[in-house]
């Protein structure tokens, strides 16, 4: 009898609020020649009713306070600017969705350069009779073919929000879990909460000066492939660019020569790709 009016006060304080708060772990596995290295991460859905922002909780904590000691030191008097990087985490990316159409843009990086990918992929779900307990909802089962794997998920029509981690969306209900078959990528739910409206578009916009740029899917893709087959690219245009004035310190204040910063990010790249070579949408790289 408590749980069940627990929960019908939830559904109802739900139904009037304006923000609300939905806390996902995320659990992955970056190199799928390593499955015993989980790698884990608290991500946060902030839902209001015009739509929903997807996105690491700890780099947001994380970039407020650069961008605090960023605006501290450009207040001062000194003409060097230098501020240490705290955030640890993998999750850079942000997923937003305007409702009610629910179509997701990735805001993303590549390169030097920042994007807003828009993704008209429809979502095609089964939707399976088979249901569970999850926490103090009831949760039924779907299916679907999506970024290049199957993934199983658990959604609670008690949530009345068709919503769900990352660009996931288009069930009637709240996703409360979605894993993938290979179980090496899943977000689960782990809390609900309210939040008050805060200042990400506005510390975002001091760290990142320049407007990102819109691209498709298609055009995503695209730079991904070109990426990770010359990830130096970027660099050699910014080094092209810059021309005799372009220079380079390492952190001891040694001036480094761009050949080697060219060579160092060649090898680094290439480690990376070996450690990471199980994203999430995983067709992204054929």
């Amino acid at each position: 009898m408590k749980k069940s009016l627990y929960l019908l006060i939830f559904i109802c304080t739900f139904l009037s609020a304006q923000n609300q708060r939905f806390i996902y772990e995320y659990s992955f596995v970056a190199d799928s020649a390593n499955k015993a290295d989980v790698q884990k991460e608290m991500l946060v859905l902030d839902v209001n009713p015009e739509g929903s922002e997807f996105y690491s909780y700890e780099k947001f904590k994380s970039d407020s306070i650069v961008a605090g000691e960023l605006l501290k030191q450009s207040n001062s008097d000194s003409e060097i600017i230098n501020v240490k990087e705290i955030y640890k985490g993998k999750i850079f990316y942000t997923v937003s969705k305007t409702y009610p159409k629910s179509e997701p843009f990735l805001f993303t990086a590549v390169g030097s350069d920042r994007y807003k990918v828009s993704d008209n992929r429809r979502m095609n779900w089964k939707i399976l009779p088979e249901k569970q307990k999850a926490g103090e909802f009831e949760t039924q089962k779907a299916e679907m073919d999506m970024y290049g794997r199957k993934w199983t998920a658990w959604f609670a029509t008690d949530i009345p929000i068709q919503d769900g981690p990352y660009k996931f969306h288009g069930l009637p209900g709240l996703i409360v879990k979605v894993e993938d078959k290979s179980g090496s990528h899943s977000f689960e739910l782990k809390g609900i909460s309210r939040f008050a409206e805060n200042n990400k578009a506005e510390v975002e916009a001091q760290l990142n000066s320049e407007k990102e740029i819109p691209i498709n899917y298609a055009q995503y893709k695209k730079l991904i492939l070109e990426e990770f087959n010359d990830p130096t690219k970027s660099l050699r245009k910014l080094i092209s660019e810059a021309g005799a004035n372009f220079k380079i310190f390492d952190s001891n204040g040694a001036e480094i020569k761009p050949a080697d910063m060219i060579r160092q990010r060649e090898l680094k790249s290439k480690e990376n790709r070996k450690k990471n070579n199980n994203p999430l949408e995983l067709d992204l790289l054929k």
